[in-house]
């Protein structure tokens, strides 16, 4: 038996961390069982940890040494299986510790701009240094900015860390980056040259169109060691010009770049600032890369434009090359898709009455060189598949592609069946959790570009199934932290992307989407067992918890008089402004969230004093534990009050059913009734949802647990609006916003790239397949359907790869389910019979009833 797949805060070999402790983490190949580990761990030629052979199976440890600044470890595992055989040593792996003590940072903050330009779009700055090295086996760089950077050292690209150093709330937590440079330095002269752009930090941002969210400086934090002695720092004998070729630069809006000015030779010196360094934090997570390419087709609409299709719609952006003249022009501008008529549009994601500079322009403007162009974007990002050509160059020759970017994600699931609709469904999520995973999970990449708690809140059991964004989404946790009010609100968008209002200040109290601070984390333990994401985020969750307890008691001046006969209505929402079901089809949203959402509210807080009940019973605060559950036990009976009559819910909406269900608020009797009751409301709606944004994950789930799976099969499969598949039919490559992104005849509303409603994979893979992994412990229990002819799920787990996958043979159904070794499962089949699975391939006939 041997450990693979060596993982170090959930990372591959990460280079400059800050989490001490370390976690370390492994997966098992060959062989039944894992009864003992040793892990050695060594730095700078010698042993600085050795476990010894520990007993267990477990596959995660924190590591056991002190460890220091800068300091590289490599470390290896060993593992006896069940008969007690030794296996051999793993691959090493590695990690590297940042600058731990911020007394140890040397530069100085540099200011490349010789004054505040009032200018709304400003050039980026470049700047350069000529030092000297000495010769090295080890030179590290260690850098930041307000805005994005670039480094190149020698003319040689320092790392690939693109749209660098990320988004955070800059004020009070700014990334560095590490990087070894150790084979771009020489002995002797040596250049550095950076490029700074606006960024997150004072783009135009969100749907607002603010800018300058976090000042109107740009700076850079430069630090180059060798051998750990600083070698080359930020300090005012930089020198700097605004006289390059990017002449605008903006995350939203896009770049304007003239070829003909790219040799500097005005450069000027730049000036120190005092931002200090006490928010500076290692990254800790995966850096956002360059992706898929997809080559571009032009093509000629029928109102006359040329237009390039990339045929995945996506976060990222292009380059090209082609043949002009100096001094000639070529503008991209990007949108998602084409309208009714078969023309380019970008109207689908405008807000121009809202936006400060008239609407999001997406938009590339190219000043060509004589001969031979290349472009490739640099400080900028946008969600698209289609780019509208507006030039007189001959284009025959010219090559354009679309560079997808987003976060270093693994793909960890996959799934496939016989109805490709379906399979396109999937394909169509993971796009959207690509194009939304850009350090931090956004809502759209094109409109708001939002980093929205509830969104999350309802797609990060999927996510995790789909894509290895663990170190995303706990990096998010961290900007909820941040941008928590006082009184235990939790901000709707972290890191903010806009100007606090209606929307991001007065909403910042609603259900749902507050909630995700309690329900996120819960759902990473659950599958990852890591318990430091309860601990990191459990003043979070209580801040919030009593921030909904004081909603509780606050009460309206005039309440209807039912309320007043409430016993529990001290654990009762009547007050306040929540975004309630959201979406919901025929619902007016917006009229909805403006008055008080008692039924949602009061649900989600007796559900989210459950889970935290359970979380704070995991960290031994069983004092807190009891006051949560009996909370969330009156809040359960508040909700029956206002909800329910004689346990009977009382509404016609899918959603009121799906959510006293799926959140146990109901009597087992009870909840049968009402699965029977949201069974017939499907079926007289034909089979089409009228669920919203926060209870549409629930319905398949909650249909199957309780017998109705043919129904939960043919809404799988609805393909007419609202349906998943509608979208499918209509080409989408991404999930949009609404069901209805783009009408029956063409119209064309709204984002086409939210990842929320593909939360229904995660159907696919714990419903259909039947794949439960919590608490390290794996349940198979898959729900064959008719209506497909087979389904397997692939999914690569924290504790190895599960695969799960059913089919018809006849007048059988064949279960193929792969279990990792040092894992074994309860399979449980649809007739309720039940039988533990060991490690390997386990085949199972079973007839058609």
């Amino acid at each position: 038996m041997r450990a693979i797949n060596l993982k170090t805060e959930h990372l591959k070999n990460p280079l400059g961390i800050d989490s001490r402790p370390p976690y370390l983490s492994w997966n098992c190949l060959d062989g039944i069982k894992q009864t003992a580990y040793e892990i050695q761990a060594e730095s700078e030629g010698r042993i600085l940890w050795n476990s010894g052979k520990t007993a267990g199976s477990k596959m995660n440890v924190l590591f056991g040494a002190e460890v220091k600044s800068r300091q590289r470890i490599l470390w290896k595992v060993r593992l006896w299986d069940e008969d007690d055989r030794i296996g051999e040593w793993s691959t090493p792996a590695f990690f590297e510790m940042g600058i731990l003590d911020k007394e140890e940072f040397a530069a100085k903050w540099i200011n490349p701009e010789l004054e505040c330009d009032p200018k709304i779009h400003k050039p980026a700055s470049y700047l350069k240094k000529i030092f000297e090295a000495p010769k090295t086996d080890c030179a590290r760089l260690y850098v930041t900015s307000h805005g994005l950077y670039e480094v190149w050292l020698n003319g040689e690209r320092a790392g690939d860390f693109v749209l660098a150093p990320g988004s955070s709330t800059y004020d009070r937590s700014l990334a560095y980056q590490t990087y070894d440079v150790t084979e771009l330095l020489k002995e002797g002269e040596n250049e550095v040259q950076v490029i700074l752009g606006d960024g997150w930090y004072r783009s135009c941002s969100g749907v607002d169109g603010d800018r300058n969210l976090y000042g109107e400086d740009i700076g850079l934090y430069f630090q180059l060691e060798a051998d750990g002695k600083p070698i080359c720092v930020s300090d005012e004998t930089w020198l700097a010009s605004q006289h390059g070729p990017l002449r605008e630069n903006d995350m939203q809006q896009g770049e304007v770049y003239d070829a003909t000015i790219e040799e500097i030779t005005d450069y000027h010196p730049v000036r120190t600032a005092d931002f200090g360094t006490d928010n500076f934090v290692c990254s800790n997570s995966l850096a956002v890369r360059e992706k898929e390419r997809f080559p571009g087709k032009i093509i000629q609409t029928p109102n006359g434009d040329t237009v390039i299709d990339y045929g995945q719609n996506l976060a990222g952006y292009v380059e090209f090359s082609l043949t002009a003249h100096a001094g000639d022009k070529i503008v991209l501008i990007h949108g998602e898709t084409l309208d009714e008529n078969g023309n380019f549009t970008t109207e689908n994601f405008q807000d121009r009455k809202r936006h400060k500079e008239g609407g999001t322009e997406q938009k590339v403007t190219y000043i060509c060189r004589e001969g031979e162009n290349y472009y490739k974007s640099r400080f900028t990002i946008w969600g698209f598949r289609y780019a509208k050509v507006v030039t007189d160059i001959d284009l025959r020759g010219a090559e354009f592609t679309s560079i997808a970017v987003y976060s270093d994600m693994e793909q960890l699931g996959s799934f496939e069946c016989s109805d490709q609709r379906v399979n396109q469904l999937v394909r169509n999520s993971v796009w959207s959790l690509k194009s939304n995973f850009c350090d931090v999970p956004t809502d759209c990449p094109t409109r708001e570009r939002a980093a929205w708690t509830g969104d999350m809140g309802v797609f990060a059991g999927t996510g995790i199934f789909l894509a290895d964004c663990y170190p995303v989404i706990r990096k998010w946790l961290g900007e909820c932290r941040l941008n928590q009010y006082e009184d235990g609100k939790v901000a709707n968008i972290a890191p903010k992307n806009n100007v606090p209002g209606f929307f991001s200040g007065m909403l910042a109290g609603s259900v749902g989407w507050g909630d995700a601070c309690i329900i996120v984390p819960y759902t990473l333990y659950q599958r990852y067992g890591d318990r430091r994401i309860l601990e990191e985020n459990y003043e979070m969750m209580k801040k919030w918890y009593r921030f909904l307890e004081g909603r509780a008691k606050q009460k309206p001046l005039n309440p209807i008089k039912r309320l007043k006969k409430n016993p529990y209505r001290d654990y009762t929402i009547e007050t306040g402004v929540d975004y309630g079901e959201w979406c919901e089809p025929d619902v007016e949203s917006t009229m909805a969230m403006r008055t008080p959402q008692g039924k949602v509210a009061t649900a989600y807080f007796s559900y989210s004093g459950r889970l935290l009940a359970d979380i704070a019973q995991i960290l031994g605060h069983e004092d807190e534990a009891d006051h949560y559950r009996n909370t969330a036990e009156k809040a359960k009976e508040a909700f029956r009050f206002i909800a329910t009559e004689d346990g009977k819910i009382k509404s016609d909406r899918q959603a009121d059913y799906v959510r006293a269900i799926s959140f146990d608020l109901l009597n087992e009797k009870e909840k049968s009734q009402a699965a029977a009751e949201l069974n017939q409301l499907v079926i007289r709606n034909d089979y089409h949802l009228n669920t919203g944004f926060l209870s549409t994950p629930s319905l398949c789930p909650v249909l199957a647990e309780y017998g109705y799976l043919e129904t939960a099969y043919r809404l799988l499969l609805q393909d007419t609006m609202p349906g998943w598949l509608y979208a499918v039919k209509k080409g989408a490559t991404t999930i949009w916003e609404n069901w209805d992104g783009i009408n029956e005849k063409g119209e064309v509303k709204n984002s086409l790239n939210h990842y929320s409603y593909g939360a229904v994979c995660g159907w696919l893979f714990e419903g259909v397949c039947g794949i439960h992994l919590q608490d390290n412990h794996i349940t198979i229990q898959p729900v064959p359907g008719k209506t497909l002819q087979y389904a397997k799920a692939v999914y690569k787990s924290p504790v190895g790869e599960i695969i799960s996958g059913w089919k018809y043979e006849q007048d059988m159904v064949v279960y193929e389910i792969q279990i990792p070794p040092n894992t074994e499962a309860k399979l449980i089949l649809p007739d309720k019979e039940e039988q533990m699975l060991t490690a390997g391939l386990n085949t199972i006939r079973k007839l058609i009833n």
